[in-house]
């Protein structure tokens, strides 16, 4: 099968997101030099929520988003309210660590994140799981038992 030269757009954010994720990381870890764990993190969710909003607004608009709203159903809501409190206590720990720890090592313990991703995407969402997936997790773990080691 022949691929095109341009990548899927999935993959490019994928890698934006990447990329941003570890510029957050250490952006963040500087800022924290005069705040609390907390206080920073509730600074910046400030601006997280900020810029999300002006995202929604430019990209979608406000009318489209409220139709959206309207006939989403509770399920949707409710499942998006829950991950959003699953992003809140992940993030909650997260600052926390990386106040008193460093930011390298948190952030490549906090990695294993994928691990828990790639299990219940299979189990709860039906996703499939190759022996490329296997052995990437395989990895992970090798990695993150290699760090649990040390420190």
């Amino acid at each position: 099968m022949l691929h095109s030269a341009v990548m899927d757009r999935w993959k490019l954010y994928a890698f934006a997101a990447a990329v941003f994720a570890g510029l957050t990381s250490v952006i963040a870890k500087s800022g924290l030099k005069t705040l609390g764990a907390d206080v920073g993190l509730a600074v910046r969710t400030v601006f997280v929520f900020s810029f999300i909003m002006l995202n929604t607004f430019l990209w979608t608009g406000t009318g489209k988003a409220a139709a959206a709203l309207s006939t989403a159903g509770w399920r949707p809501i409710g499942l998006l309210a829950l991950s959003g409190l699953t992003t809140t206590l992940s993030w909650v720990c997260y600052y926390r660590a990386m106040h008193e720890g460093t930011v390298s090592y948190v952030s490549l313990v906090d990695k294993g994140s994928i691990i828990v991703t790639l299990v219940l995407s299979v189990l709860l969402l039906g996703e499939p799981f190759t022996w490329r997936m296997a052995v990437g997790a395989m990895l992970i773990i090798s990695g993150l038992l290699v760090l649990a080691g040390g420190k």
